[in-house]
């Protein structure tokens, strides 16, 4: 992954574009990574990624079978 500074980023901001494009750049200030840049095909593809079931659809339907069949149970356990 590349870095650049604050500074240097916004003195090169067309640099910075198109590194982005062939890999994540860091933006750092005061040593700490503040920001990323990637591209727009990299963010497409974390936003589909972030939008995808955690837990399988089949898994998600036992679990909340199961939490009505034994919903009593859970209340008592609650208390």
């Amino acid at each position: 992954m590349a870095e650049m500074t604050a500074t240097d980023a916004k003195n090169k901001f067309g640099q910075v574009l198109e590194m982005a494009q062939a890999e994540p750049v860091a933006i750092q200030k005061n040593g700490r990574d503040v920001a990323y840049v990637v591209s727009a095909e990299q963010y497409h593809a974390l936003v589909e990624r972030g939008a995808a079931p955690k837990v399988r659809p089949a898994i998600e339907r036992l679990m909340a079978r199961s939490i009505e069949r034994r919903r009593s149970l859970y209340k008592a356990l609650a208390k």
